[in-house]
C-alpha cells in the first residue's frame, strides 16, 4: 500500500455501522476534516449531533455523493458494501477483510498540524494500537506549538533570506531535536524570538 494523507475537507464519508469499531472510524473520519453520514441499526449515541446518522439498513443509494466509503458493520453487510463501492468506484475499507479494501485507517497520532500514523497492513491492529498509545506519550503537545513555529519562521526566512542554501540550512536547524528542547525549558516567546534573530 502506498501511505497517503487525504484532505477530506468537504468530502462526505460514508461510515456503514455504528457499533464501537463504526464510531471509532466515525471520529477519525471527522478528525480528517470530513462531512460524516453513519447508516446503522444501532440508534443515535447520546451528544452525537454534528454527524448525519440514519437509522435504517444499509441500501447502495446511500453511496451517492459519498468519496469514502468505511463499511463496520457485520461480515455480509460488508461485503455487500464493497461490491456495492467498487461498482460506483468509490474507495472502500472493510473492517471484517482490510485485504478486499481500497484504503486502510491507520492509528493516529496528531499533535496540531502533526501527523503520525501507523499501520499493520492489518496483520496486527492491536500492535498498531499499542504503538500508538507509546508515541501518544512520547510526541506532546509541545511539538503542536514547534510545527506551528516552523511553519511561522519557515514563511519569513523565505521573505528575508535570499541565498537558498542558508535558507535551508536554517530552516533544518529549527527542525532539530536541541529546539525543542529548547521550547520546553524557555517557552514559545523565547524560542519565537531567537528564531527570529538567526533569521535577521
Amino acid at each position: 500500500m502506498l501511505p497517503i494523507l487525504l484532505n477530506l475537507t468537504g468530502k462526505c464519508v460514508l461510515i456503514v455501522g455504528g457499533g464501537t469499531v463504526g464510531r471509532r472510524k466515525a471520529r477519525a473520519a471527522i478528525a480528517g476534516g470530513a462531512t460524516v453520514r453513519v447508516v446503522a441499526l444501532e440508534p443515535r449515541p447520546e451528544g452525537w449531533t454534528a454527524i448525519e446518522w440514519l437509522h435504517e439498513p444499509y441500501r447502495e443509494e446511500q453511496l451517492v455523493g459519498v468519496a469514502l466509503v468505511v463499511a463496520a458493520a457485520t461480515a455480509d453487510v460488508n461485503e455487500r458494501v464493497v461490491r456495492d463501492a467498487r461498482r460506483r468506484g468509490v474507495w472502500v475499507n472493510s473492517a471484517t477483510d482490510p485485504a478486499v479494501g481500497d484504503f486502510a485507517l491507520p492509528a493516529v497520532v496528531r499533535r496540531g498540524e502533526l501527523t503520525i500514523a501507523v499501520n499493520t497492513g492489518g496483520a496486527a491492529p492491536a500492535l498498531a494500537r499499542r504503538i500508538r498509545e507509546k508515541l501518544e506519550t512520547e510526541f506532546d503537545d509541545t511539538f503542536a506549538t514547534w510545527v506551528r513555529l516552523l511553519d511561522a519562521i519557515r514563511s519569513l526566512a523565505h521573505e528575508r533570506v535570499p541565498d537558498p542554501a542558508r535558507r535551508r540550512d536554517l530552516l533544518d536547524g529549527f527542525a532539530d531535536w536541541p529546539w525543542l528542547e529548547r521550547l520546553r525549558a524557555e517557552g514559545e516567546a523565547a524560542i519565537w524570538r531567537a528564531m527570529l534573530e538567526r533569521v535577521g
